[in-house]
């Protein structure tokens, strides 16, 4: 069956476009590829270098001391975790966390005088004159 000149005009425009589209794709996306290349090449060479300089034991190669480091990598995050010792501000952080965590009329208790609710508290502390509060261990305002 014979085409006519129009779809034979459509489909020489149509190969065209998408030979056209397909350089501009491969010359995009070959850029990128070099660029990624050189990119990562540069990496390599800085991370080289540096294991290098500073890594390395005596007489040991640059693949052999990332094998060594690597292999040391993995023994750390498979061993049983450390616990960390506690430093000052460290314990306050939990002193902190603690207070936080014991709930609200706890606190306000320990701020009133240290009542804990057995017994009614008769301490009159400047917080609790002024706020003029309910004693938390009783109904009798303090």
């Amino acid at each position: 069956m014979a085409k006519s000149k129009l779809v034979q005009a459509n489909e020489k425009i149509a190969e065209g476009v998408v030979g056209g589209y397909k350089k501009i794709e491969n010359g995009v996306v070959g850029g990128f590829m070099k660029m990624e290349e050189g990119v990562v090449n540069g990496f390599n060479k800085i991370t080289d270098k540096f294991v290098d300089e500073f890594l390395t034991k005596d007489g040991e190669s640059v693949e052999d001391a990332k094998k060594r480091l690597a292999q040391e990598q993995e023994a750390r995050e498979h061993s049983p975790k450390v616990k960390k010792q506690s430093t000052p501000s460290r314990n306050m952080e939990d002193a902190i966390r603690d207070r936080l965590e014991s709930g609200f009329k706890t606190g306000m208790a320990a701020m009133a005088g240290g009542c804990n609710g057995a017994t009614p508290c008769t301490s009159r502390t400047p917080i609790t004159m002024y706020m003029a509060t309910a004693c938390p261990c009783s109904n009798t305002r303090t």
